[in-house]
């Protein structure tokens, strides 16, 4: 409290503000009104902070917020019960997500001082909405090939609750993975070399459209031979929306490839198979839950409920949802993603 009050009771001397110290025989200490204002954030910080905060710091550079803490119990407790089946165990999967999705933006403030949430809440709120559309658009590509089915309780018996809240569930997918991501590229090995607002290299004609072409193909193909082309669910909107977003303006993986980062190539694929280890580890002993029937790889290991080869779907996947983010921004005319990596 006596650094706030320090910082508050300030006599303003021109431009500047003197502060008042305890002591009659020291010099008056002058500081900006910046330094000011940054003295009373960070006595306020440290009150706001938990006493783990205290431990966390210096790993990071910042205190974690307070939700981060709020996030971690969250998860903890929505985990205990969709395993052991008590309390409201059918309703978990939201909560159990939305304290990852903050614990993890939680942690990007106390890594970087700042996070998709304390930028522009409203575009964090905006995420959710996107990816709850995201993932209708692979759950009709599912109507085609069948690799998932859902396993319900009783409480899902209703078709019209059922899929209300499966939009809600869906949600978390984009924000899940944004945050991972941000997580990632804060790491000095994995930061990519472009700027967040270095659009890259702008494609060839002839190659985007190629490689939009080849999309098209990739998209039908699991629709008329399901059995065997199902894996290019996972290329299909990538190989097509990613040089249109080129040709457009817009942030690409095309870009970063063009430009020689190949560290975006490697962060966005790590983030999403990571999302994907917590996704397919909390579905196993849940209910509901969804098992897979992949064609010529169930005989592989599985780790959780997914063959094997099956995790490499998750490498493009990320790819996949920031293509898709990206396109859909155009689409309603926002040119910033907000993002920082």
């Amino acid at each position: 409290m006596a650094q706030i009050e320090q910082a508050e009771q300030t006599t303003q001397h021109g431009s500047h503000y003197t502060v008042a110290t305890q002591s009659a025989s020291e010099a008056p200490t002058t500081l900006t009104t910046t330094d000011t204002a940054s003295l009373v954030a960070q006595a306020r910080e440290r009150m706001a902070s938990p006493l783990i905060g205290w431990a966390i710091r210096p790993l990071f550079g910042h205190f974690p917020p307070l939700y981060t803490y709020l996030g971690v119990a969250l998860s903890l407790l929505s985990w205990y019960s969709s395993w052991a089946r008590v309390g409201p165990w059918p309703f978990t999967f939201f909560p159990l997500w939305f304290g990852l999705i903050i614990t993890l933006d939680g942690v990007n403030v106390a890594r970087h001082g700042s996070s998709l949430l304390t930028r522009t809440p409203g575009r964090f709120i905006v995420t959710f909405a996107f990816s709850a559309v995201f993932w209708w658009v692979f759950e009709w590509f599912n109507m085609f090939v069948h690799n998932w089915v859902y396993l319900f309780d009783a409480s899902y018996a209703n078709p019209v609750t059922r899929i209300a809240i499966q939009t809600i569930d869906f949600a978390t997918v984009l924000p899940a993975f944004l945050e991972m991501a941000e997580l990632f590229t804060g790491f000095k090995a994995l930061r990519p070399r472009l700027a967040p607002n270095d659009l890259g290299v702008r494609a060839p004609h002839p190659l985007a459209i190629g490689l939009i072409a080849l999309g098209v193909v990739t998209l039908i193909a699991p629709l008329l031979f399901p059995r065997y082309a199902y894996p290019l669910v996972w290329i299909c909107l990538v190989l097509i929306l990613d040089p249109l977003n080129n040709l457009l303006g817009r942030r690409s993986a095309l870009g970063h490839v063009l430009a020689g980062d190949l560290r975006f190539m490697i962060a966005l694929p790590l983030a999403a198979i990571t999302c994907g280890f917590f996704w397919e580890m909390w579905n196993y002993y849940a209910m509901p839950k969804w098992e897979y029937d992949l064609p010529f790889l169930n005989w592989t290991p599985h780790i959780f409920e997914m063959p094997l080869p099956g995790w490499l779907g998750y490498l493009p996947f990320g790819l996949e949802l920031f293509a898709m983010y990206q396109f859909s921004l155009w689409a309603f005319r926002q040119r910033d993603d907000k993002l920082v990596f």
